[in-house]
């Protein structure tokens, strides 16, 4: 019997180096555990280091997509070329029941004629819904409306809605009833292996000596440097606590209006504790920055499962989320719990910095046995591949 061929749309490319699907499809491909499924994934040519028309990593056949610079709309054009290019190769090997699967639903306008291409070859469309979209504050009035259209669409034509969110499975359900959307949830993957360096490492050395941080002695914050995720509150809270530690803010942070903004309204400049660092792209290095915090911020307010939270929680001793229902299911008795109201999230952390070494023991045990029991990268991979080769039955 052929393989299960699976093409994957919607994230920049393997090997990863940008966010959340990136990872995910990294992740997915490389821990494959079942021979029967073969992976074809849409990469950016312009993000990509292989520039080559197809290329092979970690088992899967990746091939380069070219997008115009059209702006806000790349993502959109990028989707649409991924799609065709996908056809086109299921036409060339006359491949039988493919399955395509779409990250995010930024093609809604474009999915049906796609869908019935498919169709011709007896495809199945999974559609992963992600996160809300169209409540991001980035985008304009007239961007959200068409973001909104696009996910009605994306979930009117999906054959299986693969949500990474049990509150945004239950959005799917309640907002599209309509459509009888067939959803499934399976959660994104992490795991608590521990890092590979020690302190006496020269990359760990340095970066600590750049920044003039201490173990053990910071907040730590890493996310989209973006309104929603609630820099404001989380540094302005801060701010106002008596801490003697650092806050620690890992981020894409561009000297953007947003940032200018963020220094007009908090005065962090004038804060020697407030410490934005830039990104950390080697993953080991990230991951030790995470176990030696004290303390770990997470104020993601939209999206589903965020791949910075599960981190957070395999790695970090003391998790402090914003308590939104996307946090709350993740984390439950494993972390602490603001909201952002006044002095609620600067008294928690004062609280935090006096607490005993036993609740630390206990927050850091809870919050592993989250990743263990129900995030583990291995749990993750076999729910897709049973999903993956359930589509032929």
């Amino acid at each position: 019997m052929s393989k299960q061929e699976v093409f994957i749309i919607g994230a920049k490319g393997i090997p990863a180096k940008y966010g959340g699907f990136e990872s995910f499809v990294d992740q997915l491909t490389a821990r494959k555990q079942n021979e029967e499924i073969h992976y074809n994934v849409a990469c950016r040519r312009d993000l990509s280091d292989n520039k080559a028309d197809f290329y092979e990593y970690n088992g899967a056949s990746c091939f380069n997509v070219d997008v115009p610079n059209v702006g806000p709309a790349k993502a959109i054009f990028y989707d649409v070329k991924a799609f065709q290019q996908s056809i086109n190769i299921i036409k060339q090997k006359n491949v039988k029941q493919p399955i395509v699967y779409v990250l995010a639903c930024r093609m809604g306008p474009f999915i049906n004629h796609f869908k019935k291409e498919l169709q011709q070859y007896g495809g199945t469309l999974f559609v992963n819904p992600d996160g809300h979209e169209w409540l991001r504050a980035k985008w304009s009035y007239p961007v959200r409306r068409y973001w909104k259209y696009s996910e009605r669409l994306m979930v009117k034509h999906a054959d299986l809605l693969v949500c990474d969110s049990q509150n945004i499975e239950k959005y799917i359900k309640h907002d599209y009833e309509k459509y009888n959307p067939n959803t499934t949830y399976i959660a994104y993957g992490s795991d608590i292996i521990p890092s590979k360096y020690d302190y006496s490492d020269k990359d760990v050395k340095s970066w600590y000596e750049k920044h003039n941080i201490q173990l053990d002695n910071y907040y730590l914050i890493v996310g989209r440097f973006v309104p929603e995720n609630n820099y404001e509150t989380m540094i302005r809270e801060f701010m106002s606590s008596n801490t003697a530690k650092d806050l620690v803010i890992i981020t894409n942070v561009e000297k953007n209006k947003f940032y200018e903004n963020l220094k007009t309204v908090t005065k962090f400049d004038k804060d020697e504790r407030i410490k934005f660092v830039g990104t950390v792209y080697n993953s080991e290095l990230l991951k030790f920055i995470r176990e030696n915090a004290f303390a770990y911020l997470h104020g993601h307010e939209v999206g589903g499962t965020n791949p910075s939270l599960l981190e957070a929680l395999g790695s970090t001793k003391v998790n402090l989320l914003l308590d939104v229902g996307f946090n709350h299911e993740v984390g439950l008795n494993g972390a602490g719990y603001w909201t952002k109201e006044d002095g609620v999230l600067g008294q928690l952390i004062e609280k935090a910095d006096n607490i005993t070494t036993k609740r630390i023991k206990e927050l850091d045990e809870a919050s592993n046995k989250r990743i263990t029991e129900q995030f583990d990268w291995s749990i993750i991979v076999d729910k897709y591949e049973h999903q993956f080769l359930g589509a032929r039955e």
